[in-house]
């Protein structure tokens, strides 16, 4: 009777965590971004602590605001380029003839109405010209991007207060090193504490790199992509390759985002302008572009910048990727890769016993 108390305690606690985890869950987001911004900013803190001002040792709470300030400084100066850019796009957007649009597209959208309708996928009477027309007029109007603005407008107040909270737990990461570690032994019993430091210390030393080398990477193809754009005479070559470089923080699955993200971008400039007939050309040189910069990003700057950090079968990653998405959306893709890493380095230490641990976690560094 004491067992079945006992395993329903446990069961009922669990079912209590797993309440609270999901209640609270924009909190545990926070934490992640928290982390993320120290294991980034960690290298900083270092640097800054070696400086010496005469015999003056700099502290650390004074490194740890200057790594934070770096990072905001960096912070605010993408946003500063980049909302101008998307205010500028949106009103672009909002200038497109729409009448003029679906005239282009009356053959291809007749065609398809056949087939769809042969095949009975809509309903005898409609046509995808009048479904298009208003869902065109609806995306496309100022109206709706005036609906879209009100909501950001309304939710200020939360994005506020989570960025406060994230840079104020990133302030205490980046201030006290061990302070996650610390936490953690409080809850582990102490003959683990030693393997659990090891722990800490292998994914500290391995999220570190991914992170700084996801950094390089989006910067890396940003670049490219915005400046062949720029040679290629694209207006808004700076926006496309933000979004295509931003869209690298996803392995595999990102840089077809970011390049669908991108021919859209390139091509509603030409839209609004009326230039149907460079709607092909342009389009041949965005895929190119982006087809050309994958190559050199998968080639040259991955394995440059990831020749000694996480390490796994490109399935591994691309089924974890997917299973982050389907349990959090697209923050479960940002997440994935660094909480596989974390899940590997913990069953390597605790579980090696088995094969199928021995054989996921063989890849892992242990410098």
């Amino acid at each position: 009777m004491k067992q079945v108390l006992k395993y329903t305690g446990y069961v009922l606690a669990l079912i209590i965590l797993g309440y609270l985890l999901w209640r609270f869950s924009y909190i545990i987001v926070w934490v992640l971004i928290a982390a993320m911004l120290s294991f980034i900013g960690q290298p900083l803190v270092s640097l800054f602590d070696k400086i010496h001002i005469g015999k003056l040792k700099m502290q650390r709470i004074v490194s740890a605001l200057l790594s934070l300030l770096v990072l905001v400084l960096i912070g605010v100066g993408f946003v500063s380029v980049i909302v101008p850019l998307i205010i500028n796009q949106a009103e672009t957007i909002s200038s497109i003839d729409v009448n003029a649009l679906v005239r282009n597209l009356e053959g291809p959208l007749n065609r398809l109405d056949k087939i769809l309708h042969d095949l009975g996928a809509i309903p005898a009477g409609e046509t995808i010209n009048q479904f298009a027309v208003a869902r065109l007029k609806e995306i496309i109007t100022l109206g709706s991007i005036g609906t879209a603005l009100g909501k950001v407008i309304n939710t200020a107040g939360s994005i506020l207060v989570g960025i406060f909270s994230i840079l104020f737990i990133s302030f205490f990461f980046l201030k006290d090193e061990n302070l996650f570690e610390d936490g953690l032994l409080l809850l582990i019993p102490e003959k683990h504490h030693n393997a659990t430091r090891k722990v800490v210390e292998d994914s500290k030393k391995l999220l570190i790199r991914y992170y700084l080398g996801v950094l390089l990477e989006i910067i890396g193809v940003m670049t490219l992509v915005a400046v062949i754009l720029k040679i290629f005479g694209f207006h808004n070559a700076l926006l496309i390759g933000f979004f295509v470089g931003l869209m690298n923080i996803i392995p595999y699955i990102g840089p077809i985002i970011g390049g669908l993200i991108g021919l859209i971008l390139g091509t509603i400039s030409l839209m609004a302008a009326g230039a149907w007939n460079e709607l092909l050309p342009a389009s041949l040189k965005l895929v190119g572009t982006f087809v050309g910069v994958n190559f050199i990003d998968n080639n040259i700057l991955i394995p440059l910048i990831y020749s000694r950090s996480v390490k796994s079968h490109p399935l591994e990653i691309f089924l974890v990727i997917i299973i982050g998405g389907g349990l959090a959306g697209f923050v479960g893709m940002l997440f994935a890769v660094p909480v596989y890493t974390l899940l590997r380095v913990i069953a390597k230490e605790f579980f090696q016993q088995f094969r199928v641990v021995k054989k996921l976690t063989e890849t892992i560094n242990d410098e």
